[in-house]
């Protein structure tokens, strides 16, 4: 198959099985379709789905995620301050490391939004269908939502890292309380504890907590340095954290902690 024949393989499988969604037609455009391809995906329940259509769909996304570019940590240059840390700003989806990080809310299961732009819709899309089955094969066993603070791993499916590490962050309803603050150095904590018990040596953490969770988007990032530098000075397994950023207002915060 070429990459538009499974594309429209994936859309006409994905429409056929929702019979509930109604579109006039596949759009003749290419973007058009990769969009519906990619809120079909966004919309589907974890429920078991073919071998077949996962082995196009893994085809596919691997292609995909080439086409729209891979940085590989390894060509990355460490802060100023510590060179086991780094910044960089872009798609963490399109990151090559050993594990990215993924703020989720306390279901795990992915956004469920079409084309919504939070982290947790980009990585479902670009890992594909079986990380949403497999969060909720981990949920069912757990029984119960994800707690605050702590953190679970998964394979990065097709996406260029290796592990996904999934996170609760704190939800800021008023003002910021040292509950808050601890519950979110412990997101800091738990992925890297998780990432050194997979024997991880390269991290990519998100801005954790700070789009509509509304954590204040410096102290989140003073937290996070704190909480992974003293990790890093008791454990030394992991030897390079990345800080993903994707706003320029980020960027100047991290500059300003780190160079």
């Amino acid at each position: 198959m070429t990459q538009d024949e499974r594309r429209i393989y994936l859309i006409k499988y994905l429409l056929n099985e929702q019979k509930r969604i109604r579109v006039s037609g596949i759009p003749e455009n290419a973007d058009e379709q990769k969009q519906l391809l990619r809120s079909l995906m966004n919309v589907r329940e974890p429920l078991p789905i073919p071998d077949d259509f996962l082995e196009v769909q893994d085809e596919y996304l691997k292609e995909r995620n080439r086409e729209r570019g891979i940085t590989d940590v390894e060509d990355l240059s460490p802060v100023i301050s510590d060179d086991r840390l780094y910044i960089w700003q872009g798609d963490i989806t399109t990151l090559k490391c050993d594990a990215i990080v993924n703020a989720c809310n306390s279901q795990m299961l992915g956004c469920f939004r079409p084309m919504h732009s939070c982290i947790d819709n980009f990585i479902h899309t670009y890992a594909g269908i079986s990380l949403r089955l497999r969060m909720n094969k981990i949920m069912e066993e757990q029984g119960h939502e994800e707690p605050t603070g702590q953190a679970k791993i998964t394979s990065g499916y097709n996406l260029p890292a290796k592990y996904i590490l999934h996170t609760v962050g704190p939800i800021i309803q008023f003002d910021v309380t040292d509950e808050d603050k601890e519950l979110l150095a412990g997101c800091y904590r738990s992925c890297l504890e998780l990432a050194a018990e997979n024997g991880v040596e390269s991290v990519a953490f998100c801005c954790i907590s700070t789009g509509v969770f509304r954590f204040p988007q410096g102290l989140a990032a003073e937290i996070a340095v704190k909480t992974v530098t003293e990790y890093l000075d008791k454990e030394p397994g992991i030897k390079k954290v990345i800080f993903n950023v994707f706003k320029d207002e980020d960027l100047m915060i991290y500059n300003r902690l780190l160079n």
